[in-house]
């Protein structure tokens, strides 16, 4: 009996220890980066642009982080700061791709069931494909429903598995 309270006890210690935050932060080096407005090798590029254009893209990247190359560099490391370096155009990446590859999924459902549908896959049916595409904007809506209604998946009984 005491060895299951001594065994609670600490685990409700340990609990409170990691809720309350007794540890010590850690704080890491990001890999030798500095501020590129700081970066002698970012201020030598700096220097050489020679276009209007470039010039203010070397004053928007001064803002980065830069490593010995003077060049800036990504960070993805969970720091909120940073949140908008990758993610933002990763979301925007994912989104742009399941809308291609959505209608070309609801195009082939629609034309898999006509007489010339090898054809249709060659020659592509402009209005239907038009159709398809705007309608797989709204493509993370329609995967949902798909899925929860259980037509986007295929029961296990009906895949088939190679012989081990």
């Amino acid at each position: 009996m005491r060895r299951l309270f001594s065994g609670r006890l600490m685990a409700v210690l340990l609990s409170a220890f990691l809720i309350l935050g007794f540890a010590p932060a850690a704080h890491a080096e990001i890999g030798g980066l500095t501020p590129c407005a700081e970066n002698s090798r970012f201020q030598q590029r700096a220097g050489g642009a020679q276009t209007d254009q470039a010039k203010a893209r070397f004053e928007r990247y001064g803002q980065a982080l830069c490593g010995t190359d003077g060049l800036p560099h990504l960070i993805v490391d969970g720091r909120w700061s940073h949140v908008g370096d990758f993610t933002i155009p990763g979301i925007a990446f994912l989104y742009i791709a399941g809308t291609i590859g959505w209608a070309g999924r609801t195009y082939l459902q629609a034309v898999r069931g006509r007489k010339d549908a090898a054809m249709n896959e060659i020659q592509i049916d402009l209005p239907l494909a038009f159709k398809s595409t705007l309608a797989a904007a709204t493509w993370p809506l329609a995967a949902f429903g798909e899925f929860t209604s259980g037509k986007l998946t295929e029961a296990d009984s009906k895949i088939t598995v190679s012989p081990r």
